[in-house]
């Protein structure tokens, strides 16, 4: 991949403040209001890449009506605007923020601090739905010691920016050579893990039943829970009301004395997609389905 020249870094990081700083300076609700309306604008009029997203919805639930999944795909879009206006603003989301508008935050967090305190960490699988961001946002400003894996972006300020955006999460480079065993670390260290599944694997791993279809995902999130014994917890987060709702899917317990433990964390994958899948099932407006690469693509080897 080829490295950006440092006219462009500087012109992109450029204007990138400078929609930063516009949206710092709307308030909150306004801001909501403006993503919500030029959602519509995009999806309804412009029709940004509607007719891919209404092919897809209609592979996975073929009985809904046209109209039912141009909402749906109406949802989804709106839904990545007000992500990306909480990502603009998550230094300024402080706790008594989170007391408004993350439902049981505090609650979800004091539970999930109970399998820590087990002493071998916790794993946490949130899928691309509702602001995935939110979870670890809320459960870090609440005191839970959270890390997480973060891709680097090509532009070195702008990645700069996006890990200044995490807060209070540690965030592990994803191409780090020493990822795996700081993962490993934070869970021996009586931390928590947060991980989304990554359904964009192109070497074959797990095939699961997901959306209708077959998914590649990686078993690397449930191997992590193998090898300590920490707990995995299947979670969602989804938009109600103008609120952040954390929903809890499921609580999986690793077999420790499996003797393949790829084999443990291939089942436990299976399982946890499982719970996924029905939530996105339920709440279809929440998942990211104007992914740029479509999760049931097959991989290339």
């Amino acid at each position: 991949m080829a490295k950006k020249s440092s006219l462009v870094i500087n012109l992109e990081y450029a204007a990138l403040r400078f929609f930063c700083a516009l949206v710092n300076f709307i308030p909150y609700r306004v801001a909501m209001i403006m993503a919500s309306f030029i959602g519509v604008i995009v999806v309804d009029v412009f029709r940004l890449k509607r007719k891919r997203t209404i092919e897809r919805l209609k592979s996975v639930f073929p009985n809904k009506s046209n109209s039912e999944l141009r909402y749906i795909a109406r949802r989804s879009f709106i839904n990545i605007l007000k992500t990306g206006v909480e990502m603009i603003r998550a230094p300024r989301l402080s706790r008594g923020w989170m007391d408004k508008f993350v439902v049981d935050g505090k609650l979800y967090k004091d539970k999930l601090q109970e399998y820590v305190d087990e002493g071998k960490g916790v794993v946490i699988m949130v899928p691309h739905t509702g602001n995935w961001y939110m979870a670890a946002w809320s459960m870090a400003k609440y005191g839970l010691q959270l890390s997480a894996l973060a891709a680097r972006q090509r532009n070195p300020k702008i990645d700069a920016w996006m890990k200044s955006q995490y807060g209070q999460i540690n965030v592990i480079d994803r191409s780090n050579k020493d990822a795996l065993s700081k993962i490993k670390q934070c869970l021996l260290s009586g931390g928590a893990f947060a991980i989304l599944p990554d359904l964009r694997v192109n070497k074959r791993d797990v095939e699961v039943d997901f959306l209708g279809g077959k998914a590649n995902v990686s078993h690397s999130g449930a191997m992590f829970a193998v090898y300590t014994g920490a707990p995995i917890v299947v979670a969602a987060m989804r938009r109600e009301n103008g609120k952040h709702v954390f929903t809890h899917l499921a609580t999986l317990r690793p077999d420790t004395e499996a003797k393949d433990k790829r084999a443990e964390a291939c089942r436990l994958t299976k399982q946890a997609m499982s719970y996924l899948d029905g939530f996105v099932h339920r709440h279809p407006g929440e998942w990211f389905w104007y992914n740029k690469r479509w999760i049931l693509q097959p991989p290339s080897k």
